[in-house]
């Protein structure tokens, strides 16, 4: 008898530590960042918590614009920023030159590039805003640029972790180019090629 007293403890306590310390995600809505990302994404890099925080924000100014993402927990985080400004694909490209960080894994469909090293991401779209038709210096191309990444505790790493950085960085991009009213007519995939 005792011994079955013993396991309903265990079990007890058991449920009450994954209910109390573990549930931090289902208290989440399943889009984070105002509707931005899925939650999934955080889900398979932060580690269970019994807090996890989540916030987005877009920040328009007269010229550019920006939209910041960030899920966490004590001990990990998962965040990125979107931004519009002037950068020609030429630029982009030269970003996988930035030999500091090694050599990134590169991808590019319809228009959409992404760059991924192993402890961030970059994603870039052509974007004029709406708002900057009528500027007089159309010297450089404009753009929307998302950066990602992951600080701390992760579930997972190497391709994975780059995968996920670069999903998230991804859907900021799509967010944040409806958001900031660009006027290229793009139509997003539901995702990216994977890595």
């Amino acid at each position: 008898m005792a011994t079955a007293s013993v396991l309903t403890l265990a079990a007890g306590a058991a449920f009450g530590y994954v209910e109390v310390f573990t549930k931090g995600f289902e208290r989440l809505p399943t889009q984070l960042c105002d509707g931005a990302v899925d939650r999934n994404l955080a889900e398979k890099v932060i580690p269970p918590a019994r807090k996890v925080k989540e916030r987005g924000k877009f920040l328009p100014s007269t010229f550019n614009f920006m939209f910041a993402c960030y899920v966490r927990t004590d001990d990990s985080y998962l965040s990125g920023e979107a931004e519009s400004g002037r950068a020609t694909i030429e630029d982009w490209e030269s970003l996988e030159e930035d030999s500091s960080r090694g050599k990134p894994e590169w991808l590019s469909v319809n228009g959409v590039r992404a760059l991924a090293w192993e402890d961030r991401a970059l994603v870039y779209v052509p974007c004029t805003p709406r708002r900057q038709t009528g500027e007089s210096d159309h010297d450089r191309e404009r753009s929307l640029i998302a950066e990602s990444r992951a600080v701390g505790d992760t579930r997972v790493h190497g391709r994975e972790l780059r995968q996920v950085l670069v999903d998230f960085a991804y859907q900021m991009v799509r967010h944040t180019y409806k958001l900031g009213e660009c006027i290229e007519p793009r139509t997003f995939p539901d995702e990216l090629p994977r890595l």
